[in-house]
């Protein structure tokens, strides 16, 4: 798994930096960002489900990439881009994907999954920012002047879209560390390794002692 957590980082970082060096965060600007981020991500998810996990452990990315595809085909045509269906869109997104990541990251934490923590904290961070996106007013506008620089306008369409632009930038950095984090099962595995190798050279002397000496007892009849 650990190629998919580098390739989720990889589409997640591209997302933020589309969005940070940006100056237009309209609503046509942050749903095409997303409506590109969420299917690239589930079609990284499907791979997962189908090439890298095993059977009975699948469903949550196979239903992650379902709610990626519906989300990313809502936001992908350019006539219904407006800042309501930015937010309805995002936030129901995150919401409910990070509902099911979360439920998956609590249930293999009872199997001791190593990746059990890192699925935890990307559908706690996909809940904050789909409660975050309900408590922007989709119609806020406010001017603030700045000396000697003017006068600028925030609207609730830049808060929302700069939100899931930090979103991915947090996520790129987690998975990122997470995918180049050796995991305690890899870690276990290299220990006993070493063990492993001694155990069976130890065995196979053995087998030859006592080989050797069936031999012997044998001639001696």
């Amino acid at each position: 798994m650990r190629n998919v957590q580098l390739l989720r980082a990889l589409f997640a970082a591209v997302a933020a930096l589309m969005i940070t060096f940006s100056s237009d965060h309209s609503a046509p600007v942050g749903l095409s960002v997303f409506s590109g981020f969420v299917l690239v991500t589930a079609l990284i998810q499907v791979l997962a489900a189908w090439l890298v996990l095993p059977a009975g452990s699948r469903w949550p990315q196979v239903l992650l990439a379902a709610f990626g595809i519906i989300a990313g085909m809502a936001s992908g045509v350019p006539a219904w881009r407006s800042d309501d269906l930015f937010f309805v869109v995002v936030s129901a997104w995150a919401i409910v994907t990070g509902g099911v990541e979360l439920l998956a990251g609590i249930r293999a934490r009872r199997t001791a999954d190593p990746l059990a923590r890192d699925a935890i904290t990307i559908g706690a961070l996909g809940i904050l920012l789909g409660v975050v996106l309900l408590l922007i007013p989709a119609g806020f506008v406010q001017e603030y002047t700045i000396d000697k620089a003017g006068t600028f306008l925030l609207s609730g369409i830049i808060l929302g879209v700069g939100m899931f632009g930090g979103y991915a930038a947090i996520v790129a950095v987690f998975l990122g560390i997470a995918g180049l984090t050796p995991k305690r099962a890899d870690a276990v595995a290299a220990a006993a390794a070493p063990h492993a190798a001694v155990g069976a050279h130890t065995a196979t002397a053995t087998d030859t002692d006592q080989s050797a000496a069936s031999a012997e007892r044998g001639g001696e009849r």
